[in-house]
This record gives structure tokens, sequence and C-alpha cells, in this order.
């Protein structure tokens, strides 16, 4: 459970607690475009998943071939973010893909250095 907490006082100036669930259902799994695009040396990438799930995340040149893992574990229902630092790989266009659950999404972004 996520709670929030805003401390406010009455009209007497007495200081009242008031704590909110504020865990959201979420209403299905997401793969965001990575930020800043294009990038150099590193970038954000955001996803959400509704329920626990394995997920992995993983990066791939043009010609498929698997430069990078960011993600390759279980992961509880929540929104998330991975950063994928370059190091020394060249320039040029890539993608990132997840696969949790039965959910699988392929994005493209692109590296200047």
């Amino acid at each position: 459970m996520i709670f929030s907490y805003l401390i406010k006082t009455n009209s007497l100036g007495d200081f009242i607690l008031d704590v909110k669930d504020s865990h959201q259902e979420l209403s299905g799994f997401n793969l965001s475009q990575n930020y800043p695009n294009p990038f150099n040396p590193t970038t954000i990438i955001n996803y959400s998943i509704p329920k626990t799930s394995f997920v992995s995340l993983k990066v791939y040149n043009v010609l498929g071939k698997e430069v990078a893992v960011l993600i390759n574990e279980v992961k509880p229902a929540g929104n998330y973010n991975a950063e994928f630092n370059s190091g020394k790989i060249a320039s040029g266009i890539y993608f990132y893909r997840i696969i949790a659950g039965q959910f699988s999404s392929t994005r493209k972004m692109d590296l200047l250095k």
C-alpha cells in the first residue's frame, strides 16, 4: 500500500493528519518513449505493469543483436523507470523491448555521440 500524508489545521488551529491511500489501479501495461531522444550518453525508459509479472527489458541494435539487459526479474505492479547508459556503443538507431506476462512492446531510440 502507498499512502499520502497531509498535515492540516482546523479552525481552532489544531494540527490534523490526513492519511489517504494513494494506490491507484493501473489500467494496463505500458512502455513509454525514452527521454531524452536522441540521447547521449544516458536515457530514461518508463514502463508500467498492472500486476506482478516477470519483466524483461532489453536493448537491441538494428541487426537484432542484444546490446544490453536493463531488467530481467519479477516486479510487483507499479510504475517504473530504467536508465540506459550507452557506454561504448556506437551512435545509431537502437530498439528497446519489454516483455511482461503476455505483453510485449518495442520502441526505437536514437543515440547521437
